[in-house]
C-alpha cells in the first residue's frame, strides 16, 4: 500500500464518519478559535495603541518631571545630603522640584540642537466641560497651555483658523485652539464655523482662533478631545504645576544625539550637581505604546494557556474516538493485513485520519478567531489584522496534536492479529 493510497482512504474514512468528525473537529476550532481570537484582537490593540500614543511623531521626545519616589530607610538614590557632627542638614536634594517656567524656558533658549523645534507647555485639567449657546461637551475634555510650536511637536496639524502668535502668548487672553471632537460636538452641522465663536470653558468665555484636524482617539486617548490656549493664560488656574518640554529633530537619525545634548541642557537648566541623578525624564513619543504593549503580552500569555488546555482535552477527546474507531474497524484491519497490508500501511492510516481531522478543525478554528478577534479591529478603527505566524504556529500545534491523540490508536491497530481480527464480531 502506497502513501498516497493509505492517504486516500483515510480522507474517505473521515467523510464517512460525518458526525464523529464534525464533534470533533469542533472541539479543536474552539480550542483554537479561543487562540486565534484573543491574540488577532491583542494585535488590533497593539496597533491602534501604536497609532494613537506615538502622537509625538518618530522624530520627537518630550521632558518631564520625574517625581521623587519614597523614601524606604535611608535617602534615596541621587539625594544629596551632608551632616555636620551634630546632624544637622547642610544640603537639601532638588529631586521633588517640579519643572518651573523659568527652567523651561532656559531650556527653550538655550538649547541648540541642529535647528531643533522646542515647545514648552503644561496640562492643565482633563475633566473640562465646553459650552456654546445650548450646546456642551462631556465633562472629558483635557485643557492645555502652550506656545507657538506645541502644535507642530505634538503631531497637530491645523484644519481652520491660525495657531497661536507671540500677542497670545505674551498677554495670555482667552483665545483656543480646540480639537475636531469638541467642534463637532459644540458645533454638529458645521464645525467649521467654530473658528471665531465663543465658547464656555469650565464657565470662562474663550474665543475659538484654530479648529485641528482629527487625529484619533481610543478609549485610553482622547487626542481630539482637546482645548489649547496659552501658557500664561492656563497659569491664570494652576500656577505650581510643572511644565513640560516638547522637542522635535529634523529626523529620526538625530533623535539620541538630539536627548543626550538635551539631557546635558537640561541639567544646567535644573542647577544639578554631577553627583546628582537626573531629576526629569526623557519620553521618545513610543513609550507609553510600548508600555501597554508589554501590559498586552501578559494577555496573550494568558491567552495561549487557555488554547492549549482547550487543545489538550481536545487532543484527549480524539485519541478516545480514534480508539474507538479501532474496535469498530477491527474486521477492516485484518481484511488490510490479510491481503498483504503491513503494519506501518494501518499504522499510517490511523496517523492520517488523526492528523486530517486535527488540521480540519485548525482550519475552522483560525477562520473563526480571525473573524471574532477582528470585531475588535472594526471597533477600534484599524485595519484588518491577521497574526499569520500565530496561524502558522496554530496549524503546528493541531498537526502534533493529531499525531500525539493518534499515535497509541494507531499502534494497537497495527498490533492486531489478521486471524483474530477477520473473526471479530
Amino acid at each position: 500500500m502506497t502513501l498516497q493510497d493509505s492517504f486516500v482512504l483515510a480522507w474517505r474514512t473521515v467523510k464517512s464518519n460525518k458526525l464523529r468528525t464534525g464533534i470533533t473537529v469542533a472541539i479543536i476550532a474552539f480550542g483554537i478559535m479561543a487562540l486565534i481570537g484573543i491574540i488577532t484582537a491583542i494585535s488590533a490593540m497593539n496597533q491602534s495603541l501604536k497609532e494613537n500614543f506615538s502622537f509625538m511623531g518618530a522624530n520627537a521626545f518630550s521632558i518631564r518631571y520625574k517625581e521623587m519616589n519614597a523614601r524606604m530607610g535611608g535617602p534615596q538614590q541621587g539625594e544629596e545630603f551632608s551632616k555636620s557632627k551634630k546632624g544637622k542638614k547642610e544640603k537639601k536634594s532638588n529631586l521633588d522640584k517640579v519643572i518651573r517656567l523659568e527652567e523651561s524656558t532656559y531650556f527653550k533658549e538655550h538649547y541648540g540642537f541642529n535647528r531643533a523645534l522646542v515647545s514648552v507647555y503644561r496640562r492643565g485639567n482633563g475633566n473640562n466641560e465646553l459650552h456654546y449657546k445650548n450646546r456642551k461637551t462631556n465633562p472629558q475634555i483635557s485643557m492645555f497651555g502652550a506656545d507657538e510650536n506645541y502644535l507642530a511637536v505634538s503631531g497637530y496639524t491645523l484644519a481652520l483658523g491660525r495657531n497661536l502668535n507671540s500677542v497670545d502668548i505674551q498677554s495670555g487672553r482667552n483665545v483656543a485652539v480646540i480639537g475636531s471632537n469638541v467642534a463637532a460636538k459644540l458645533f454638529p452641522s458645521k464645525p467649521e464655523k467654530s473658528v471665531d465663536k465663543i465658547i464656555l470653558v469650565s464657565g470662562k468665555p474663550y474665543r475659538v482662533i484654530g479648529l485641528l484636524k482629527s487625529k484619533g482617539s481610543s478609549a485610553m486617548l482622547r487626542q481630539d478631545d482637546v482645548v489649547i490656549t496659552s501658557v500664561k493664560n492656563l497659569r491664570q488656574y494652576q500656577i505650581n504645576a510643572s511644565y513640560q518640554i516638547g522637542v522635535m529633530v529634523n529626523n529620526v537619525a538625530e533623535l539620541e544625539p538630539a536627548i543626550g545634548e538635551a539631557t546635558d541642557q537640561m541639567r544646567k537648566a535644573r542647577r544639578l550637581i554631577p553627583t546628582e541623578t537626573d531629576n526629569f525624564v526623557i519620553d521618545k513619543s513610543d513609550k507609553f505604546a510600548e508600555m501597554f504593549i508589554g501590559f498586552l503580552a501578559g494577555i496573550s500569555g494568558a491567552a495561549g494557556a487557555i488554547g492549549m488546555i482547550t487543545l489538550i482535552g481536545a487532543a484527549i477527546g480524539l485519541m478516545n474516538i480514534m480508539l474507538v474507531a479501532v474496535n469498530e474497524r477491527t474486521r477492516e484491519v485484518g481484511l488490510i493485513k490479510a491481503i498483504g497490508g503491513k503494519k506501518k500501511d494501518v499504522r499510517r492510516q490511523f496517523l492520517f485520519e488523526s492528523i486530517l481531522i486535527s488540521i480540519l478543525g485548525a482550519v475552522f478554528g483560525i477562520i473563526l478567531g480571525v473573524l471574532v478577534g477582528n470585531i475588535f479591529s472594526i471597533v477600534l478603527g484599524t485595519g484588518f489584522v491577521i497574526p499569520w505566524a500565530w496561524v502558522a504556529i496554530g496549524i503546528i500545534i493541531c498537526t502534533v496534536v493529531g499525531l500525539a491523540a493518534g499515535i497509541y490508536p494507531a499502534m494497537k491497530a497495527a498490533s492486531l492479529n489478521p486471524i483474530n481480527a477477520l473473526r471479530y464480531e
